[in-house]
């Protein structure tokens, strides 16, 4: 369904009972990613929560109103929050989402029952670990040009954008079939705006470190050991900055344990929202 949320169109999808606890879930990659993402890490669990995916603001099929800051995108999620009519929920979000996941917790603290991160960083230094990652990889060549307008947020345009992620995408698999790629570079919606102004401009200044400390509901932090974009240890990081969160590091797996070991993420995130959140 389409949502107008904050003045700009989102596209939303919502499973699960009515009456059941809510879960919010926030994809990564802005510009880039959509709700398919998180429907696949917690679409299952739709057999406890009212789980909401939905395409951020400047992605997928959501409308393109800016501004495209964490400000706007944590208070859109607040304003989800309002219309399912939850006083509380369980934040959840991996790569960039998890970035706004704890946002929302630190400027929210009152409302998350909750807190699922999967490979994600506190801060942006994860940006030259990245780098070194990129470049010593043996699996691609990677074009240091495309890799550096990636990375620092200067695409050119949706062909551009479209261009350097089929370059950069055999990075983030466990196992990385070369017969998906086609499919998977055509399956996405490009929004170089947006990309261009998460990278250019809201990650030279974020930095949880110092309110992380503070975040006091129950926090699951998960991480694909050869993660290459936001390595192990920025979740180790993570983990020791929240009080008592739960740090579980899949072996195999990438970038998205979800996808590279898909029962074992289930599993793993189940059991802590039953034992911590319900």
């Amino acid at each position: 369904m389409i949502l107008t949320i904050n003045g700009n169109p989102l596209d939303v999808e919502v499973l699960g009972a009515d009456d059941a606890p809510l879960l919010i879930a926030h994809h990564g990659a802005p510009g880039l990613g959509s709700k398919n993402e998180p429907k696949t890490a917690f679409g299952p669990l739709a057999d406890l929560f009212r789980v909401i995916v939905f395409d951020a603001r400047g992605s997928g099929r959501s409308g393109d109103t800016p501004p495209f800051t964490h400000e706007q995108w944590v208070a859109d999620v607040d304003a989800l929050r309002e219309w399912a009519g939850a006083e509380t929920f369980v934040m959840a979000g991996g790569s960039y989402g998890g970035f706004i996941s704890m946002e929302y917790a630190v400027r929210h603290p009152e409302r998350v029952r909750a807190l699922v991160l999967r490979d994600t960083s506190a801060d942006h230094e994860h940006n030259d670990l990245a780098l070194t990652n990129a470049r010593s990889s043996t699996r691609v060549d990677v074009d240091e040009e495309k890799l550096l307008r990636v990375m620092e947020g200067r695409v050119r345009d949706d062909d551009d954008f479209r261009d350097c992620w089929r370059e950069l995408l055999p990075l983030y698999d466990f196992d990385f079939d070369p017969g998906t790629l086609d499919a998977r570079v055509d399956g996405v919606d490009y929004h170089y705006a947006t990309h261009n102004a998460a990278f250019s401009e809201n990650l030279h200044h974020y930095d949880l470190t110092p309110q992380l400390p503070r975040v006091t509901c129950p926090t699951l932090v998960t991480v694909g050991r050869t993660d290459w974009i936001t390595p192990v240890e920025c979740s180790e990081r993570i983990a020791e900055l929240i009080p008592g969160s739960q740090l579980v590091v899949f072996e195999k797996s990438g970038h998205s344990p979800p996808a590279d070991e898909p029962e074992l993420f289930q599993q793993t995130v189940r059991d802590f929202l039953v034992s911590r959140a319900l």
